[in-house]
């Protein structure tokens, strides 16, 4: 069994699956930045000072004590962490696809590619070649 898990590991599809699934995460957290420090807060600016990250809509204020410290969140819906994350589908699903169409394109032209020459049909053989040159020489 220990034998049959090494194999199955070291098969070239499960490492290039762990490899994908790596860097995909990465891609994750550079488009996550990308959308949450660099799109979101000129958009913000745009729409009058707007920070995506705090859009909620409240359903039951947080709960405090004496002491003024909470001891019952406030229940919201925060939309615009929803939003934040929307965009960053988007951008990734573009980038996915841009991906995916530049591959198809590169195999298009792969098999646009001309054929190689086909190989020139081969010659006799030399026991061809042979049999000739003795029936020439039995007519001479």
């Amino acid at each position: 069994m220990l034998k049959e898990f090494k194999d199955f590991i070291m098969r070239g599809n499960v490492l290039e699956l762990a490899v994908a699934v790596i860097i995909a995460g990465a891609f994750g957290a550079v488009v996550a930045s990308f959308t949450n420090d660099v799109i979101m807060p000129p958009i913000g600016l745009a729409l009058g000072g707007v920070d995506f990250s705090d859009l909620a809509i409240t359903l039951a204020g947080a709960q405090m004590n004496d002491a003024g410290e909470v001891v019952k969140e406030a229940v919201q819906i925060r939309y615009g962490a929803f939003l934040q994350k929307v965009i960053d589908f988007v951008i990734i699903a573009f980038v996915i696809f841009m991906l995916v169409r530049t591959y198809n394109n590169m195999q298009k032209k792969e098999e646009e590619a001309p054929a190689p020459a086909p190989a020139p049909p081969p010659g006799p053989s030399a026991e061809d070649l042979l049999a000739e040159i003795r029936d020439l020489l039995k007519k001479q």
